[in-house]
């Protein structure tokens, strides 16, 4: 493609139910109760990421194991590397297991910018779900990619810093939760389970933890504090997570809501949220 703004506006839809099993199987890949939900326990955001997932051929997977560029995401040249930079979620009412939901994708936006490691292409995507028991969610998502190639220059991650918090969690992701993820979620990008891919072709030192999967733990982890529901939500990653290393989720109170961090071990920062 000459220019990829050609593919804002594409809309693609999807209609599905909220199955109870993905909730039970991701709990108990979080080592926590497998007991299946009952029709009608609400979905906490985040947990949406469980359902739509991708459903495509073998023959349209790219090298990196997506989907391949081009059949909804602008076509782009040479084998551009991707990474979920972040998500922007209103919740105006939660959708519930067993609602039967339809989902409308749009690419909302497609910009082109110079980083530190070359040409960068930033893709929003808007997902409007909306479900047959009054369930509403809103999920606009940033997708960026990169000019690839073996062992291609990360960009360099912001400096540690130390914040004031007021609760905080430490997990340390191994290679089983990120299989079981990818898993949950059809997740097939090869960073996360094929580790000389990942090495090899993408240049990363280890199997890199999923930013959604870290997002989630993190907004658990202000819903839980907090003790009520959250409507909205939003993230951006800053740097990668590998598995095997420990993190922390860090959170404070502000205003009706919450600021929220994950650092590394190294004391980087690799995600930062707010919540309200």
């Amino acid at each position: 493609m000459q220019d990829p703004k050609q593919w804002v506006g594409l809309e693609r839809y999807r209609e599905e139910r909220i199955d109870p099993w993905p909730v039970a199987a991701f709990n108990a890949a979080l080592d926590r109760s497998a007991e299946i939900p009952a029709d009608g326990t609400p979905l906490a955001a985040c947990w949406h990421w469980l359902y739509f997932r991708p459903l495509y051929r073998a023959v349209a997977s790219g090298p990196d194991g997506h989907e391949r560029l081009g059949e909804f995401l602008p076509a782009l040249p040479g084998d551009p590397q991707r990474m979920w930079a972040g998500s922007r979620i209103n919740v105006s009412c939660p959708l519930q297991v067993g609602e039967h939901v339809r989902l409308r994708s749009t690419i909302a936006d497609v910009a082109v910018k110079e980083g530190r490691s070359g040409k960068l292409v930033f893709v929003t995507v808007r997902h409007q779900m909306r479900g047959d028991r009054g369930g509403r969610l809103d999920d606009e998502q940033d997708i960026v990619y990169r000019e690839g190639g073996a062992g291609a220059a990360r960009p360099a991650p912001p400096c540690a810093t130390e914040e004031q918090w007021t609760w905080r969690s430490h997990w340390k992701p191994d290679s089983l939760l990120l299989f079981r993820y990818s898993a949950l979620t059809y997740n097939s990008h090869r960073i996360h389970y094929d580790y000389p891919y990942c090495v090899n072709e993408e240049g990363y030192p280890g199997l890199v933890v999923h930013g959604p999967l870290l997002a989630t733990l993190m907004f658990g982890l202000a819903e839980e504090n907090l003790g009520r529901p959250l409507s909205r939500f939003e993230y951006r990653s800053q740097a990668p997570v590998f598995s095997g290393t420990e993190v922390t989720a860090s959170g404070r109170v502000d205003g009706d809501g919450a600021l929220l961090w994950v650092t590394r071990e190294d004391g980087t920062v690799a995600l930062r949220g707010s919540a309200k």
